[in-house]
């Protein structure tokens, strides 16, 4: 069964975040293809990047990264939950994508998206889009964006109704993506790769060797 996580992306007090997220999960989890849960990552008490090693070498120290990495490794797919700062995503959201590399690769990752000024959020998944690319994850192209304006009456949730819909071919689209990832990491998708001679050094690309020394 595919299991997806749904991040609450943002740790700020009176956060919009999690009441969306567990909103998204109330959809979701009619749904009979795939497997749920809300992941909040303030349940991690993440602080800024404290790993000294590149992600990427896995090589992790502190306990706050054992058990991110852990939870995100368990999943095949991602819809993350994102409020739009100054037309970009939440440094928290930013801040535990960063802290991980291998857990996200060969992925499926969905955006919901809040926000004011008639964007609903647009423009801080543009920017995630881009980090996702690093990170070899597929995102779709569904998403659900949300206005402060409408969406919202005070500190209470109201989403249009149309919203419901979107949703669920947000999910359509993420489920089936996550399935064929399962794929690929498990080697049946994977292109052939050069068997090294007796005695030859097992060559690594550019990137990964870059990702192996790097302290950024």
């Amino acid at each position: 069964m595919i299991r997806i996580a749904i991040i609450v992306g943002s740790t700020r007090p009176g956060r919009r975040a999690e009441v969306v997220a567990h909103w998204v999960y109330d959809i979701a989890s009619k749904r009979s293809d795939a497997e749920f849960e809300v992941v909040d990552i303030l349940d991690f008490n993440l602080p800024l990047l404290d790993e000294r090693m590149s992600p990427a070498r896995g090589q992790y120290t502190q306990p706050h990264t054992k058990a991110w990495s852990a939870k995100i490794d368990s999943f095949d797919a991602f819809v993350f939950v994102t409020p739009e700062y100054n037309h970009g995503p939440s440094g928290a959201l930013k801040n535990a994508i960063d802290f991980l590399y291998r857990e996200w690769n060969n992925k499926a990752a969905a955006f919901v998206s809040y926000g004011g000024g008639g964007a609903s959020g647009t423009r801080a998944v543009e920017q995630l889009r881009l980090v996702m690319g690093e990170l070899q994850i597929a995102d779709v192209r569904a998403q659900v964006a949300l206005s402060l304006a409408t969406d919202f009456q005070d500190a209470t949730f109201k989403p249009a109704a149309r919203h419901d819909a979107l949703v669920g071919t947000m999910l359509d689209q993420l489920i089936s993506w996550a399935g064929a990832l399962q794929t690929v990491r498990s080697g049946e998708g994977a292109r052939p790769v050069h068997e090294p001679a007796h005695n030859e050094p097992l060559k690594r690309s550019a990137r990964e060797q870059w990702h192996d020394r790097a302290i950024y």
